[in-house]
């Protein structure tokens, strides 16, 4: 094991060579949930296990200001984000997001919202020869989460605020063409959006009471003051990118109901408590965020070993859900090991640990859930077949999905027979 005081060998390259592999290689051959790393120039150690989520998600150890890297706020978050603050100023912007993507009532309608959505797609793909299941996910969860939002959308705009929203996601973890059509698609939508926010607070744009966009225009900060039109815009979209970034997830349970059809008929008959636990286990399952970091705030020590401040502090999110220590044959695709019991807060983590009310934990995992069990089971009660195609997922790639994107031909509703 590398000390903090020898030199290390930047592991950039072997990051973007391995992907999700990268750190579950490296915690593999130390042989304990500890290892470091130098990234991008960089003093970095990476945990797992919830032990590792509480000391993570403590901000008197580790804090995300000045601790994402530029690229990652022009892709994915947004500059001036929630995601950047910490302390108060986190935790008063923090609970803007949690009013809106927690309560049960919002979250239904959010979820009743996508769900028509995605009932009038079906429609039109029975028309079609083929569709590609994860870029008709994304079309249908912007159309519904802009519905739900506020955001006036109508049916032409909803493939290229769906595509902007993608490519925000897709791009954010690696160099080339996919980023730089990421910071332009960030752009195009914060201006969209800035744009929306000044004319509500101008009264030029009429937007529902209570909707999302109403509550991030009127939202006032630590200090007292409005965001600005700008700042509003980001966290606009720090709603409805996460939220439509569920198409991932989407696709993943089709390749999960290919694969594994036997939980076709459980989904198309279950009464809820079958369709959790299958969407937990696609989220368990498949990769999705590789791992999340912060900065060490002074000098620390984790189990014995030394944590200089300054240093990046990573979770090893894809490894943690595969742990043989906290889940029996964690490389097979069994949605059973849900039903007995929820699975912990900081047990299963590919949005993120901690208490998401104080901490940096995803907001919206309950809308991910939510959204996830409604579409999942529309999809097991659909018929079609799925043609060869090249369903494989490469770890490489970060974020991965389904190279074809998941392919179907002869969509129909049971009762179109």
């Amino acid at each position: 094991m590398d000390s903090p005081r020898c030199p290390l060998t930047d592991s950039t390259p072997s990051l973007l060579a391995q992907g999700y592999a990268w750190l579950p290689d490296r915690v593999r051959r130390a042989a304990e949930p500890f290892v470091r790393a130098r990234l991008a120039g960089r003093h970095a150690v990476a945990l797992r296990g919830p032990e590792a989520v509480r000391f993570l998600y403590d901000e008197r150890h580790v804090r995300r200001h000045r601790a994402l890297p530029e690229p990652v706020k022009s892709t994915l978050f947004g500059h001036g984000a929630v995601h950047t603050l910490d302390g108060q100023a986190h935790r008063v912007r923090k609970a803007m997001f949690l009013s809106l993507l927690t309560d049960p009532g919002r979250v239904a309608a959010l979820t009743d919202r996508t769900a028509e959505a995605w009932d009038e797609a079906v429609e039109r793909w029975e028309r079609q020869p083929r569709v590609v299941l994860f870029d008709e996910a994304s079309r249908v969860i912007a159309r519904g989460v802009c519905r739900w939002a506020g955001v006036p959308l109508d049916d032409a705009g909803a493939e290229p605020v769906a595509r902007d929203l993608v490519a925000m996601v897709d791009g954010f973890a690696t160099p080339g063409p996919r980023h730089w059509r990421a910071r332009a698609a960030r752009r195009r939508r914060e201006a969209w959006l800035a744009r929306l926010v000044e004319g509500v607070r101008d009264g030029s744009a009429d937007v529902p009471a209570g909707s999302a966009v109403e509550a991030v225009a009127s939202h006032r900060d630590v200090d007292g003051e409005v965001l600005d039109p700008r700042t509003a815009a980001v966290e606009l979209l720090n709603i409805l990118r996460p939220t439509t970034a569920v198409c991932w997830f989407v696709a993943f349970a089709a390749h999960a109901l290919h694969r594994w059809p036997g939980n076709r008929a459980r989904l198309r008959d279950d009464d809820g408590a079958y369709a959790e636990a299958f969407v937990h286990e696609v989220r368990r399952f498949y990769p999705f965020a590789p791992f999340i970091g912060g900065r060490a705030v002074t000098d620390l020590t984790w189990r014995g070993e030394a944590v200089p401040s300054g240093a990046l502090v990573l979770l090893d999110l894809y490894g943690q859900n595969h742990d043989p220590d906290l889940w029996k044959e964690p490389y097979a695709f069994d949605p059973r090991r849900f039903l007995d019991r929820p699975p912990g807060r900081d047990e299963l983590v590919p949005q993120g640990g901690g208490d998401r009310a104080l901490n940096h934990r995803c907001p919206g995992e309950d809308v991910t859930v939510s959204l996830l069990k409604a579409l999942s089971t529309r999809l097991a009660r659909l018929e079609y077949e799925v043609p060869a195609q090249d369903l494989s997922i490469p770890l490489r790639r970060v974020p991965a999905r389904p190279r074809s994107g998941v392919v179907l031909t002869g969509v129909r509703h049971p009762s179109a027979d």
